[in-house]
């Protein structure tokens, strides 16, 4: 009996100790499934900061939308009741305006340049309002650029004439498809398959991971690759909380964030690639990659956005970022 009093009271013992809370916790959450690239890089994430903390800073990663869809995510950053969250850059148009600059269509000629420039100058201005906001964009993710869908081919805007076609609720998206003679339909992302597939609108647009997580390619027969526009995500950090952490700790945190953004991209390349074969060997799907000759007439149709949001996004951004593009890939 004294023998199992012993052993129960080092049991105990050894459960308060590894009960310990730490010092400081995180809550970092996405709208992601736990298959994803996304949620795989919140968990490499999660152990940098652990690790480089020495177990001081707890990370407890949050999937799917748990704690709110995105505008309750960004809102929760804000007042401190959620200390990390990964969004679509779209997503914070409600919030700051200037963040709509990442999704102006053909912007990016390709990744590399699109990378030089959000993770330079470009990118840096266009997140430096956040603090008056109570956020603190850390760095931009990748995802891919992205790819329309639909039930038939379409190599012109002639062929989007009349459709109806889903987007995020976001203005500048949904004027982008006005502008190519569709109409848009906000549906949230949750119930974009459904939609899909009982008809209620005839296609969308979003990169590989999605179409093929959320396997739309099973209700659309058609895949339109002609790099129009590029989903990234923002890492942002809670204001309120990050200014409370100790500088050490604030260090650790931020860098684990960038270093998180380089691993993310490796992944991303990886996934986007085996996404496309699973895509193809399943059968079904027409793949069209239009030329830059075919992509004329897409990027003529959209021109009267960049001076319809020059006052919303910032003359001066749209002016550096469209500088900027057109050096870089002059450059090549």
């Amino acid at each position: 009996m004294k023998k199992l009093l012993v052993f129960l009271t080092i049991c105990v013992a050894m459960c308060a100790t590894s009960a310990v809370a730490a010092e400081f916790t995180m809550k970092l959450n996405h709208d992601m499934m736990v298959e994803s690239p996304f949620h795989k890089s919140c968990v490499y994430m999660k152990d940098l900061i652990e690790k480089r903390s020495e177990g001081r800073m707890q990370v407890d990663i949050y999937p799917a939308m748990q704690l709110g869809n995105n505008r309750e995510m960004i809102e929760g950053a804000q007042m401190g009741t959620i200390e990390a969250i990964l969004v679509p850059t779209a997503k914070y148009g409600g919030f700051d305006q200037r963040l709509n600059l990442c999704d102006l269509p053909f912007l990016f000629p390709n990744e590399k340049v699109l990378w030089e420039m959000l993770e330079g100058e470009v990118g840096k201005k266009a997140k430096e309002n956040l603090p008056n906001i109570g956020l603190y964009g850390v760095q931009y993710w990748a995802e891919g650029f992205k790819i329309l869908t639909a039930n038939k081919a379409m190599t012109s805007p002639a062929d989007m004439k009349g459709l109806k076609i889903r987007t995020m609720e976001a203005p500048l998206i949904m004027s982008q498809f006005k502008a190519w003679g569709a109409n848009p339909v906000p549906i949230d992302y949750a119930e974009l398959y459904n939609s899909l597939q009982q008809k209620v609108v005839d296609g969308q647009e979003n990169p590989m991971v999605s179409i093929h997580d959320m396997k739309f390619y099973e209700v659309q027969t058609h895949m339109v690759f002609m790099d129009h526009a590029y989903l990234s995500y923002l890492l942002t950090y809670s204001k309120a909380w990050f200014d409370k952490l100790p500088k050490d700790i604030q260090e650790i945190v931020w860098q684990a964030g960038l270093d998180t953004a380089q691993y993310h991209k490796s992944l991303m390349d990886e996934t986007n690639a085996r996404y496309l074969d699973d895509i193809k060997k399943a059968g079904g799907t027409e793949f069209i990659y239009l030329t830059e000759e075919q992509k004329a007439p897409w990027r003529e149709a959209i021109q009267p956005l960049y001076k319809e949001y020059r006052d919303v996004i910032g003359g001066e951004l749209i002016d550096l970022a469209v500088s900027e593009s057109k050096r870089l890939s002059e450059a090549k």
